[in-house]
């Protein structure tokens, strides 16, 4: 896919120039000097020679073959070279020209205009605003960047920003790895992150993808996508524009905690996609992946040759959930027979800083052959009595024929930098303090771990009764906000399986106490509004009522107090609720984002839940597998299991509830929120029962 972009037999610059200050000569000249073995033609009217090829004048008299065109011109003639383009059968085009969205209305303009004339010709187009196309093996650089270019490597990179594949590249080259290939996607009028993302996985020469996205054309499209490729090839992406909240008019508990950025975390995570939090651990990573093999585990071995960046060493690696390893008796005894008394055997082994190349080669062959070594940390200080070259000269061929990964801390600048080249050009990555190459380590480890994950078992929810949800809603009336109806909004929960609490509607005080006595004491009184969303903020609630006078004062209080709150209100009454045994209470929500599509979030229940924040969130359709994370990832879902005198409650009750809320939002679009808070999860087998249900309808979607 993608041929006539990625491998063109020929490539026509339009707007090619003799000017060495103009972008149109940066691109000729980066052509030629890439070596690029295809056809190149360079297209100026005015004619000339330019790098001794003749400049045509015009699109349509170049020859075969020409695939691509890079068009690098004022805005405002690119709508022309574009139907030029069109009519000489040209269907793959750069544009690296600027002027159009990113200038405001009228360059928006501008920019539909030649997605127009693209789409009546069947041009696909990178770009505008953009500064192109390179691969370093096949080779060919269509960009106007400084020289030299990249090195020829093994990660590519995909980038919504230019400047940042500008500071990439030399930083590449400062930091000893190459890049395979690279694109700067601009404004995507028309292939984005997701088009070109399977294309740049599928490359041979590639063995990690890095992206530096500001945010994604299309959610399901960039998950469907990024699935496909991260079982074959790590993905590691960088998501900038971090927001908060990022969403307008959020009324449930789970739409102010489900903000933009978290929606971005939970399809990473779905797609299997590595989330850096800055370039650094980005290309950190990348370079661990595409250099390292994979543990099979989490222990970990620090050798080092000072005491100090070792305790650190071993800080950092528990803060990365990995662990230290503990060596066999052998290993231990083979450490102390290589090295002096002084020396420290236990993990981390600290050779002191006598300790020389033969020291570190011998010890790390040691550390390598012990089965309870799942991956290795040598820290590296520059040696007193040799040279970190010397370590690094000894050691490399032990680590190249390592089947675990091994990460070099090389601590320092000057003295050290011969040594970080000999490991550079031996494609084992160095880091300049422990807490970076421990991140790598962990990378490494939760890479082999989504790997060896079972294949996803669709989740399989029956006793769901679509058509009378859909009925519903269809009745239902939204009040402030689009929320419907409380006992509404618990029947659509029920209609897909999830257990709510039995209740009775009242206008009075009398008709509470008769169906108190119908129900047993003690009751809970909720209010009836669909303009009161959250009614124990406003007082709209009393629990644990046990007797006649306590229900008719409740139920005064929570039709009067919430007027006093909000005035406007319209209030219908009160539900009365048994109170019912104890139970472990959480909350299960979904907000639809308007990026990704419905966001399910599950935690730890009550009034509490912003400020206590023990909350997780996935995307659906929600697996088996997505779910059991969002109960490992919390608090709530861990202690259903029992902890201490909490006994365990019913896990998969609770587990089943998620399931079908998720899949409630996700058939009925115009759903924009629900919230289950709580849910009380009984004890183990006796269910999990929805306590306070919120919908809200979003009046612009349809069924």
């Amino acid at each position: 896919m993608f041929e006539a972009l990625l491998d063109p037999r020929g490539v026509a610059v339009i707007g090619a120039s003799r000017h060495p200050n103009k972008l149109g000569y940066g691109i000729a000249r980066n052509l030629v000097v890439s070596a690029y073995k295809g056809e190149m033609y360079f297209v100026n009217p005015h004619g000339g020679v330019l790098f001794d090829r003749p400049i045509w004048t015009d699109i349509a008299s170049i020859p075969d073959p020409v695939d691509l065109a890079v068009i690098i011109i004022p805005a405002k003639h690119v709508p022309q070279a574009l139907e030029d383009c069109g009519k000489r059968g040209i269907h793959t085009v750069i544009i690296g020209s600027g002027g159009f969205k990113e200038i405001g209305p009228e360059g928006a303009a501008l920019e539909q205009e030649c997605l127009r004339i693209a789409k009546k010709h069947g041009i696909r187009v990178v770009g505008p605003n953009c500064i192109g196309y390179l691969d370093t093996h096949i080779p060919i650089d269509t960009t106007f960047l400084p020289l030299p270019g990249p090195t020829p490597g093994d990660i590519a990179f995909l980038s919504h920003s230019g400047a940042i594949c500008e500071a990439v590249i030399d930083w590449a080259r400062g930091q000893g790895f190459g890049l395979s290939r690279l694109v700067s996607l601009g404004n995507q009028m028309d292939l984005t992150e997701s088009d070109l993302l399977p294309a740049f996985a599928e490359d041979p020469n590639t063995r990690v993808v890095a992206m530096y996205l500001e945010g994604v054309h299309d959610g399901p499209a960039f998950i469907r996508r990024a699935r496909q490729v991260t079982p074959n090839k790590p993905v590691v992406a960088i998501k900038v524009g971090r927001s908060v909240h990022g969403r307008d008019a959020v009324a449930s508990h789970t739409g102010v905690l489900a903000g933009e950025d978290t929606a971005y975390e939970a399809a990473f995570r779905k797609a299997g996609v590595i989330r850096a939090q800055t370039s650094e651990e980005m290309f950190d990573w990348a370079r661990a992946l595409a250099w390292c093999p994979l543990p099979k585990g989490r222990r970990m071995a620090v050798l080092t040759n000072a005491g100090g960046p070792g305790a650190i060493a071993v800080d950092a690696l528990e803060a990365n959930s990995l662990e230290m390893a503990q060596f066999s008796q052998d290993t231990l005894e083979k450490l102390s027979d290589l090295l002096p008394p002084a020396a420290s055997i236990r993990n981390p082994v600290d050779i002191l800083a006598s300790g020389g190349p033969m020291e570190y080669a011998l010890c790390l062959d040691v550390l390598l052959d012990d089965d309870g070594v799942d991956g290795v940390m040598i820290i590296l200080a520059p040696p007193p009595m040799t040279t970190a070259a010397e370590v690094a000269g000894a050691i490399v061929p032990c680590i190249r024929a390592a089947t675990k990964p091994v990460v070099v801390a090389l601590m320092g600048e000057e003295l050290i930098m011969h040594g970080a080249r000999l490991f550079r050009q031996s494609h084992v990555p160095d880091y300049r303090f422990p807490e970076r190459a421990a991140s790598a380590l962990r990378v490494l480890a939760e890479r082999a771990e989504q790997l060896a994950q079972e294949e996803a078992t669709p989740s399989v929810l029956e006793g769901i009764r679509k058509k009378e949800a859909q009925q519903l809603l269809e009745k239902a009336r939204g009040g402030v906000d689009g929320f419907v109806d409380g006992q509404i909004a618990a029947q659509v929960v029920e209609a897909y399986g999830i257990r709510t609490v039995s209740e009775t509607h009242v206008q009075t005080a009398e008709e509470a106490v008769e169906a108190a006595e119908r129900l047993g004491f003690p009751v809970a009184l909720k209010v009836v509004s669909p303009d009161l969303p959250h009614k124990s903020d406003v007082g709209g609630v009393v629990l644990d009522l046990k007797g006649v006078r306590a229900v008719k004062e409740g139920f005064q209080q929570v039709t009067e107090r919430p007027k006093q709150v909000h005035p406007e209100a319209e209030i219908h009454g009160a539900l009365v609720q048994p109170m019912l045994a104890s139970g472990q209470e959480v909350i299960v929500g979904v907000v639809r984002d308007a990026q990704f599509g419905p966001l399910v979030m599950f935690g730890l229940g009550g009034v509490e839940v912003e400020g206590l924040g023990d909350v997780a969130f996935a995307l659906t359709p929600l697996e088996c597998r997505d779910a059991e994370r969002l109960f490992e990832d919390t608090w709530a879902g861990r202690r259903l299991q029992g902890y201490r005198a909490i006994p365990p409650a019913d896990r998969e009750a609770a587990m089943q509830a998620v399931l079908r809320l998720g899949k409630l939002a996700e058939d009925f679009p115009q759903i924009s929120e629900v919230e289950i808070n709580p849910l009380l999860v009984l004890p183990e087998e006796k269910g999990a029962i929805a306590l306070d249900v919120r919908l809200r309808l979003d009046g612009k979607a349809k069924v």
